[in-house]
């Protein structure tokens, strides 16, 4: 059976860099499956399947097709529950940390790399990126980037929860990495590849355990190297 996850993709499909797409790379790799990844550009994405869907990340698993990150890591672990779990069996925290990461990390990010993310896509999509996104926020693309610098200085203090959680563990999982982890790793791979490095101090106990998640499964998160 050949797994298929359809993630998002720019110019080169070889890098990919939505930060719900690795997410599921990395949950996927936790769970020791094979899978195929297929690259989509942003505006190819209603073509999948036969427009199955309008976002990805989406699973092709055998007959299931699941669509959203955290709806496949779910999946995974209720799929396949001989495989290490992906929650240690309560989905909640794990809950807590994706509306965490998407309401405070998200827009800060999207702030400082979103032109770096329009630089990264084929002419095409970056017409729809434009337009998509200047519709969102309600200014242009360069209105936006210009809190970029501010976003960069102010990161840091934005993980403070985070940094003191990590000071009684190595992982937000605790010993070992949950979905929690890949949650928050997605936000900051988003803007390693996209945008260039995570503006934190090298001995910041986040920017280690930052490290530690690269490393993981056999270094997945560094088979993309940073902008």
């Amino acid at each position: 059976m050949t797994r298929i996850l359809y993630g998002l993709c720019g110019r080169d499909a070889g890098r990919p860099f939505s930060p719900h797409v690795w997410k599921t790379m990395m949950a996927m790799a936790h769970k020791g499956l094979d899978y195929r990844l297929e690259p989509v550009p942003f505006t190819a994405v209603p073509e999948i399947e036969g427009g199955a869907t309008r976002t990805v990340p989406y699973l092709a698993d055998g007959a299931e097709r699941i669509v959203d990150s955290f709806a496949i890591a779910a999946y995974l672990d209720q799929a396949y529950p001989d495989k290490p779990s992906l929650f240690a069996g309560a989905e909640g925290p794990a809950r807590l940390v994706e509306s965490w990461s998407q309401t405070v990390l998200h827009p800060a990010i999207a702030r400082m790399a979103l032109l770096d993310i329009h630089g990264l896509l084929a002419e095409k999509d970056q017409a729809y990126f434009r337009e998509s996104r200047e519709r969102a926020f309600g200014r242009t693309l360069e209105e936006v980037a210009a809190e970029g610098e501010g976003e960069r200085t102010a990161f840091a203090g934005r993980l403070e929860p985070l940094r003191r959680t990590l000071g009684y563990q190595p992982f937000i999982g605790g010993q070992t990495p949950l979905f929690a982890d890949y949650i928050v790793f997605g936000a900051l791979q988003w803007l390693r590849i996209a945008g260039g490095p995570v503006p934190l101090e090298a001995g910041d106990s986040v920017a280690l355990w930052f490290e530690r998640c690269l490393d993981l499964h056999d270094g997945l998160g560094r088979s993309v190297p940073a902008a």
